[in-house]
């Protein structure tokens, strides 16, 4: 059993799954603060109230918060592009020559 289960490791990569995934959460944290802290606030002057994570559109009884919204698309944007770019350059060593 413990045969089977090494073998299960060593075949999918388990190991270097693990530590994609650690690093996929460290890299989720770091693209947050560059949107909050960094990309975010550049925008703040062109939202009405000056404050873009609670910039919202006010109709009637409904309110639109579409500031943080904005933030966690472009966290989503960016987090995206980091991955990709990740996965082109891994996919390109991993390459049969």
């Amino acid at each position: 059993m413990l045969k089977d289960f090494i073998a299960f490791l060593k075949e999918y990569n388990i190991a270097s799954l693990a530590m994609a995934f650690i690093m996929g959460a460290a890299s989720t944290s770091l693209v947050n603060s560059l949107v909050k802290d960094i990309i975010m606030p550049i925008f703040s002057p062109l939202v009405s109230s000056g404050d873009w994570q609670n910039a919202a559109l006010i109709l009637g009884p409904i309110s639109i918060k579409y500031g943080s919204f904005l933030g966690e698309l472009l966290n989503f944007v960016v987090l995206g592009l980091v991955v990709f770019i990740i996965a082109k350059k891994i996919l390109k060593m991993d390459a049969p020559k």
